[in-house]
């Protein structure tokens, strides 16, 4: 009992890593380090199987890595013609009613209960000093979805039949930790993104640009607000629907989407209704107006609307200390507000007018009796 015992540990410390675990990385690291102690290897990999590219592709590496393993590699994968057990060999089983079990290899070749391929692996644990290794399918609702590998070192005891069992069990825990992660990750993305254009929502810039403040203040880091109303939306849902209007928004989305990937890192959102914003931390000021200057003239050539109010505020403009997401938030509206006002085919720049800045003296001002114009003024 007391293996036995102290296998039942190390499942329940496998599943404990993994429901610990915040973001898909750290529940693929969990799952290789939990199943390399489990199983007493000297490393481990997480691998999945990528159907639409014909490859395993690596997730995860860790314990003793050689030069060319990398822990979170980017480009780690293999073809799976390679490595064809992990189509044909698990197919051929179902087919006959069987269950996916682990395998070992050696060196030397095959060990125990594993498919008629072996030569890929087999060279693989010679060119990295590896003894043996067991392999063990991951399935997920159903179907193959990656495998487990865990090696020990040349010299080292070899993987048994009994070790392949308790690596089947394990690979069934890791696919249970895989789908709660995917659970946890489509909740976040559902509670983050815009049903509709699939760009970030206002709680994600909410929480993107609190982060960006801190850093500013802590840092110095440059961060700009892009404010975007889509003029003649209302114009379309009135004439032609809000099928269209919704054409509307989700092509200005792209566009949006678009003109944001030409600033590293930068957040595209729609805040709600016909607004819309870009959130960028860390290019210059005039890079950020570069790239709202080229939103405006893609908008305006959209077929549908009548382009976009754009106002833009930057912490590297002379706009007084930014001491909150609000202040922020309130210059970018400004400037957004009297681009609409002026009829701007240009970006509106918050600070860019004088000491006497017209947008700086509007988003400065108290605001009136009655309810602010936009909820996000009211913040904090």
């Amino acid at each position: 009992m007391g293996g036995d015992d102290v296998r039942l540990r190390a499942v329940v410390a496998l599943a404990q890593g993994m429901a610990a675990a915040h973001a898909p990385r750290e529940s693929w690291r969990a799952a290789a380090a939990g199943a390399c102690r489990a199983l007493g290897g000297s490393f481990a990999a997480l691998s999945v199987w990528e159907r639409e590219l014909g490859r395993l592709r690596v997730l995860a590496n860790v314990g003793e890595r050689a030069r060319d393993e990398e822990e979170f590699p980017e480009d780690e994968a293999y073809p799976v013609h390679q490595f064809p057990e992990i189509t044909e060999f698990l197919h051929e089983l179902w087919i006959g009613g069987g269950e996916p079990n682990a395998w070992v290899e050696t060196a030397d070749g095959p060990a125990t209960g594993r498919a008629e391929y072996c030569h890929q692996r087999v060279a693989a644990l010679r060119r990295r000093g590896r003894g043996c290794c067991v392999v063990a399918p991951i399935v997920l609702h159903g179907r193959a979805w990656g495998e487990l590998y865990v090696a020990r070192p040349a010299g080292a005891p070899v993987f048994d039949r009994a070790d392949a069992d308790f690596a089947t069990v394990l690979a069934s825990v890791v696919a249970a930790g895989i789908a709660q992660t995917e659970r946890l990750e489509e909740a976040r993305r559902l509670a983050f993104t815009d049903a509709l254009t699939g760009l970030a929502n206002r709680r994600a810039v909410d929480m993107r640009l609190d982060e960006a403040i801190e850093r500013h203040r802590a840092e110095g880091v440059v961060v700009s607000l892009v404010v975007c109303d889509l003029n003649g939306l209302k114009r379309v849902n009135d004439t032609q629907g809000h099928a269209v209007g919704d054409r509307l928004l989700e092509r200005f989305g792209s566009v949006l989407s678009l003109c944001g990937a030409m600033l590293p890192g930068t957040l595209a959102a729609r805040l709600g209704g016909d607004e819309f914003c870009l959130l960028a931390v860390g290019p210059a000021a005039d890079e950020v107006v570069r790239v709202a200057d080229e939103l405006c003239h893609r908008a305006a050539e959209l077929e549908l609307g009548e382009g976009v109010a754009c106002g833009v505020a930057s912490t590297e403009d002379p706009l007084g200390p930014v001491r909150s997401a609000r202040r922020l938030f309130r210059l970018a509206d400004a400037a957004q507000y009297r681009a609409k006002a002026v009829r701007a085919a240009k970006p509106v720049v918050a600070g860019r007018e004088g000491p006497d800045d017209p947008v700086v003296r509007l988003a400065d001002a108290p605001p009136p009796a009655a309810a602010e114009r936009r909820r996000f003024r009211g913040r904090r």
